[in-house]
C-alpha cells in the first residue's frame, strides 16, 4: 500500500515524550506568556517614554531608538500575537483544527525568516561587521565580538542559526502533527456507531449499500 512521503514524519508523541497535542497546548502557553510580558513592557513604555527612550547621542547614530510609531505597531503585533497564541491553546485543548492554523502559519514565516537571515549571512559576511559597528558604544563585549576574526565569527553565526533552524523545524512538526492527529480525530466520524447496552453494531458506509443496489439484473427465465 502506497503512502504519503509526509506520513513518516508523523509522529504522536514529542519531546519529553508527551503526545503532540500536550505539546502544542505548552508550546502555545509558553508563547502566550512571552508575548504577554512583552506587551507588559511595551505598555509601560507607551505610559512613560521616558524611561525606555533613547537618544541619538547615546546609541551613538543618528536615528532614535522605539519612537512612537514603532512603539505602537510593536503592540500591536504583540497582540495580534496573543491572540494567535491563545487560538492555538484552545484549539489544542478542545480538538478544533482550524484553530491551529493561524499559529501553525505564523511558524513557517518565523522560519523562512530565519532561514533568509541565514542566507544573507552566508552570501554577505561583510554584513555582520557593518552591523557591529551601528551598534552603541556601551554595547556589551562589542570591542570583543570585533576583534575576532571574520571567518570564525561567521561560522559561529551561521552554527547557532543552524541550531535555532533546527528546534523551530521540530516545533513545526510538532505543531503540524497535533492538527493531523486532531483532524484525523474529526474525520472519523464518517463511520456510525451505535451502541447499546451489550452490542455495538457498525453501519457500513453510505457508498456500499448503493453501490450493491446497482448490481447487474439475473439473467431472464427459460423455460425447459
Amino acid at each position: 500500500m502506497l503512502s504519503s512521503p509526509w506520513a513518516r514524519f508523523y509522529s504522536n508523541s514529542c519531546c519529553l515524550c508527551c503526545h503532540v497535542r500536550t505539546g502544542t497546548i505548552i508550546l502555545g502557553v509558553w508563547y502566550l506568556i512571552i508575548n504577554s510580558v512583552v506587551l507588559l513592557i511595551l505598555l509601560s513604555a507607551l505610559t512613560d517614554p521616558d524611561q525606555y527612550h533613547l537618544t541619538s547621542a547615546e546609541l551613538g547614530g543618528e536615528f532614535e531608538f522605539m519612537d512612537d510609531a514603532n512603539m505602537c505597531i510593536a503592540t500591536a503585533i504583540s497582540l495580534l500575537m496573543i491572540l494567535i497564541c491563545a487560538m492555538a491553546t484552545y484549539g489544542a485543548y478542545k480538538q478544533h483544527a482550524a484553530w491551529i492554523i493561524p499559529f501553525f502559519c505564523y511558524q513557517i514565516f518565523d522560519f523562512a525568516l530565519n532561514t533568509l537571515v541565514a542566507i544573507s549571512v552566508l552570501v554577505y559576511p561583510s554584513t555582520i561587521q557593518d552591523y557591529l559597528r551601528q551598534l552603541p558604544t556601551n554595547f556589551p563585549y562589542k570591542e570583543e565580538i570585533m576583534s575576532v576574526n571574520p571567518t570564525c565569527l561567521v561560522v559561529i553565526i551561521l552554527l547557532f542559526i543552524s541550531i535555532i533552524l533546527a528546534f523551530k523545524g521540530y516545533l513545526i512538526s510538532c505543531v503540524w502533527n497535533c492538527y493531523r492527529y486532531i483532524n484525523g480525530r474529526n474525520n472519523s466520524d464518517v463511520l456510525v456507531y451505535i451502541t447499546t447496552n451489550d452490542t455495538a453494531v457498525l453501519l457500513p458506509p453510505y457508498d456500499e449499500p448503493v453501490n450493491g443496489a446497482a448490481k447487474d439484473p439475473p439473467p431472464p427465465y427459460v423455460s425447459a
